[in-house]
């Protein structure tokens, strides 16, 4: 996603003729567009995308869980002092 938003920035700067961009070339000004086509499909390759998802919903399945002990009263309890 970053290689994405450095891309639409260059660009952006490079329709606007904006320095430094204006006078570097098409190639690097287009090479992030390439580097975020690169990353996706290593990283769906590899199972990187899949893995971060169950990550996720790993967590939010523990939130939950949680939240459902606190408001059942069975969560851990402190101790008492």
């Amino acid at each position: 996603m970053y290689f994405l938003g450095l891309g639409l920035i260059l660009l952006v700067m490079k329709y606007l003729e904006m320095s430094p961009v204006v006078a570097w070339s098409w190639w690097i000004v287009l090479a992030p567009f390439g580097l975020a086509v690169l990353w996706w499909t290593w990283a769906d390759s590899t199972g990187y995308t899949k893995k971060k998802a169950m990550d996720r919903e790993s967590a939010r399945k523990k939130a939950r869980q949680a939240k459902l002990r606190d408001a059942l009263g069975t969560g851990i309890k402190k101790k008492k002092r």
